[in-house]
């Protein structure tokens, strides 16, 4: 019986992808925290459906159902904690599919899910049946919240075990608790993530095609957001394969690729009788490259989101209003250049490579932590494949994940995606007692405790129990975190301006500069202590009263009569001016005595520059008589 060409072609590919194709499994640990004797770090690999936490942690009580432990039917009972802890429910693989499993441990009150092996071999990624093995499977499988992990088989046994052991003797503790660790399974290196989603311009595909289209539209404001503001580099690819050389001069072939069986596309109807043809796909999806490529030369890449959700409003292949000129249409109702995006594809029918299209296939082979690119839709995020139902929140929480902390755009901060944790009790950080300047910043992560800048004063601290300002114009925030009081319209601070750090009190007070108390000069005759002196002592200072007709002089703390203390002004005022008068005559003599060397100088130049003049002039008079 002959093969058909779809057949052959996916044979061809099946073949390739089992001699070559590189797959990779994302992972995730898990913490065993108690019983104490079974502590320890184990690896889970995350399963393709769900919403997987990234960059989180969850800490929970591991249960292991009595009955229907591999959980294909539904649970009749809600699982609980004595502790009030997240429940998180251990399966056992076989009998159903990974992700019916998954469906009713989250009916039943799980908030995880932990599949144990039942054979011994390396973890695999737990992925989702197509409706054609079980017709309507995504009207569960799109509504799974929780996040599922398979586990090697002998740490299944071992948790199994511990829980048996656990209900016949309380020594062994009440609960089994462990921690599921997300955090590391998406690299977050710097400010910026980069990431790409591998589509199809196809919209006759079915359950897949759809889930594309759907991610398209919901997510095209995040992504949108994310490259204006320079936070997100992203790419879109489309997979395409060839035709064998044995069936290039075919019909089938040649209705299914282009430059002469190099870059081909299934035939979207699976009829190669009517409808549209394979190399349609194929010439759409270079377009919707070349669109990108011209969008992000222009300094607009976010255009791409735009034109694909406009493709398919305006010429859906599924609604039958697909045409080149249609495609063209969005082209220019984008502002982008048509002339550039031919350019850009170049002539499908020239028996020569494309150079996108090529470039396409070998972005397709996996490299470093990326595995080959072999099934529609794929999102990768630092250059990690992502795991987790295609869906907005759950997509931009893995995105917010690839962010190094504290350098998240604001978009990852809402209260959709995350739990500000700053809001109950401050994090655990500093915060000043009376204003709104506080350590604790936010992260998608979870929270940092750093002392902050606040408009422009920069303050240095643990975060945690201390935070104060520093640096120049450190008193205008808090006080630099000084001492300081006011009273009667009197304000004093241990504050200083002219020094970037610490705290001194002020004269009149003592203290190590963050509390301060009044000295009282009088008592500890520290002034005004003259036989003639009357002290009495003010917050912040002293009064010094002499006895009589007597004046106070503050800087020698004496008393000296009125009378004298005119006599001392009138001598002053003498030396002052006999200095001033010395001073100009000095300045006279020293401008006399520059003059009479600058002439002796400049005698002496022209003395060496005029020789026969002097020479000869020696017998003659300076001056000669006019009557000679």
């Amino acid at each position: 019986m002959p093969f058909s060409l779809p057949f052959l072609l996916t044979l061809n590919l099946f073949l390739l992808g089992s001699v070559s194709c590189r797959f990779i499994v994302e992972k995730n640990s898990i913490r065993v925290i108690s019983p104490h004797h079974i502590r320890g770090h184990h690896d889970a690999a995350i399963a393709n459906y769900g919403v997987p936490n990234y960059g989180g942690t969850l800490i929970g009580v591991v249960i292991y159902p009595d009955k229907n432990s591999n959980g294909c039917e539904k649970f009749d009972t809600t699982f609980k904690t004595k502790s009030r802890r997240p429940v998180i429910l251990l399966l056992d693989r076989g009998e159903c599919y990974f992700a019916l499993k998954s469906w009713n441990a989250q009916n039943s009150g799980a908030a995880a899910v932990l599949i144990s092996d039942s054979i011994d071999e390396p973890l695999l990624t737990m992925d989702t049946p197509d409706d054609s093995m079980i017709p309507n499977s995504s009207n569960y499988i799109e509504k799974i919240s929780i996040p599922s992990t398979l586990i090697k088989k002998s740490f299944g046994e071992t948790l199994k075990t511990t829980l048996q052991k656990m209900s016949l003797d309380k020594s062994y503790g009440d609960e089994l608790i462990v921690k599921i660790d997300w955090r590391e399974s998406m690299p977050h290196p710097d400010e910026r993530v980069e990431y790409e989603f591998w589509t199809n311009s196809n919209d006759e595909c079915g359950e897949r095609c759809d889930e594309q289209i759907e991610f398209v539209k919901n997510f095209r404001g995040h992504a949108q957001l994310l490259e204006r503001g320079g936070f997100a580099r992203f790419t879109p690819h489309y997979i395409t394969w060839f035709c064998p050389e044995a069936f290039r001069l075919s019909k089938q072939c040649k209705s299914q690729c282009i430059n002469k069986g190099r870059y081909c596309a299934p035939d979207p109807e699976q009829d190669f009788g009517e409808g549209y043809e394979g190399k349609d796909i194929v010439i759409e999806n270079l377009r919707q490259l070349c669109v990108h490529r011209v969008a992000n030369e222009s300094g607009r890449p976010w255009q791409w989101w735009d034109f694909v959700v406009d493709y398919d409003a305006r010429c859906s292949m599924k609604e039958k209003k697909y045409s080149k000129d249609c495609a063209e249409m969005v082209v220019k109702s984008l502002g982008l250049s048509l002339d550039e995006v031919l350019k850009c594809m170049g002539d499908p029918e020239a028996d020569t490579e494309n150079a996108v299209l090529k470039k396409e296939q070998e972005d397709q082979v996996g490299h470093d932590k990326r595995g080959d690119v072999t099934f529609l839709p794929t999102l990768v995020i630092n250059n990690v494949q992502y795991r987790g139902k295609l869906e907005r929140t759950a997509v931009l929480k893995a995105v917010c994940a690839g962010f190094k902390e504290s350098t998240e755009p604001h978009v990852c901060l809402s209260s959709d995606i995350e739990t500000n944790e700053c809001l109950h009790k401050n994090g655990g950080c500093w915060r000043h007692p009376h204003s709104n300047i506080t350590a604790c910043k936010d992260t998608y992560r979870g929270r940092l405790c750093e002392c902050p800048l606040v408009n422009g004063v920069q303050f240095e601290g643990d975060g945690y129990t201390f935070c104060r300002a520093v640096g120049p114009a450190r008193c205008s925030a808090d006080n630099g975190g000084c001492w300081s009081e006011t009273r009667n319209g009197l304000t004093f601070s241990a504050c200083s301006d002219s020094s970037s750090r610490g705290c001194m009190c002020p004269p009149g007070f003592h203290g190590d500069g963050y509390k301060c108390q009044d000295t009282d000069e009088c008592k500890e005759k520290l002034a005004c202590s003259c036989p003639e002196c009357s002290c009495k002592n003010k917050w912040g200072g002293y009064d010094c009263k002499c006895k009589g007709n007597l004046l106070y002089i503050k800087g020698e703390d004496i008393c000296v009569a009125r009378s004298t203390s005119m006599t001392s002004w009138l001598v002053i005022i003498i030396v002052i001016s006999c200095m001033i008068g010395a001073g100009i005559a000095g300045y006279i003599f020293y401008r006399y005595r520059l003059r009479s060397y600058m002439d002796s100088e400049i005698m002496a130049i022209m003395s060496q520059y005029m020789p026969l003049d002097n020479q000869h002039n020696e017998t003659q008079p300076l001056r000669q008589n006019s009557s000679a």
